[in-house]
């Protein structure tokens, strides 16, 4: 049975307003990277493959992590920003403070799959390229590790449990910096076995983010 894990990157600049200041880890973000390094050398086998998406956030966290890993855009995340200027030129819908997300997340997806907005991609391009990517990593007997985004892990949710665009943006809220996501590769399917776990946090609890 193979196993494809997938790591959402340490914190980020949180009090960003575009993507560009938002893409670098925190120094919170870095030590999230670090102590997830060392829990995955003590109690994980080793990966055949490491992928990372190329964002500076995705590339600081695999070094922080301690890990060699293949560049691999296919593994970068949406442009969520553009997405939600686009939301409110159509819809005159402003962007959200840290706590209007749960609200906001699930509209900006749905006028994205609906191609009522558009960011830097089209919600098909987006979820055509992750398949893509999770479906060349699927192999028997294989365990690939990615290092990439909460978005990126929601389509991932997506593709193996169905998921509407609703529930892919609830799944996607939730996503812990730093989280772990696996996923059974299995012969009739791809088989979801863990989701947002952090036991490399159980002992720096208060060092639990979602942003």
């Amino acid at each position: 049975m193979g196993e494809i894990v997938l790591v959402r990157h340490g914190q980020a600049n949180s009090e960003a307003t575009s993507e560009e200041d938002y893409d670098r880890l925190s120094d919170l973000g870095f030590q999230q990277a670090g102590w997830l390094g060392e829990w995955l050398t003590r109690f994980e086998t080793p990966f055949d493959a490491i992928l990372s998406g190329t964002l500076r956030r995705h590339r600081e966290t695999a070094q922080a992590m301690g890990v060699d890993a293949k560049a691999d855009a296919r593994l970068n995340e949406m442009d969520y920003f553009n997405l939600g200027r686009a939301l409110a030129d159509r819809h005159g819908i402003p962007m959200p403070d840290s706590d209007g997300f749960a609200e906001h997340a699930p509209k900006v997806m749905r006028a994205w799959h609906a191609a009522e907005i558009m960011g830097n991609e089209s919600f098909a391009d987006f979820e055509g390229r992750i398949v893509d990517v999770l479906t060349e990593a699927a192999a028997p007997g294989r365990r690939v590790l990615c290092v990439t985004s909460g978005g990126v892990i929601g389509i991932a949710l997506r593709h193996v449990l169905g998921l509407d665009t609703d529930r892919l943006a609830y799944a996607m809220l939730p996503i812990h910096n730093a989280s772990i996501h696996r996923f059974h590769i299995r012969p009739e399917a791809m088989v979801m076995s863990q989701y947002n776990a952090t036991p490399h946090l159980d002992a720096y609890p208060n060092a639990r983010t979602h942003y």
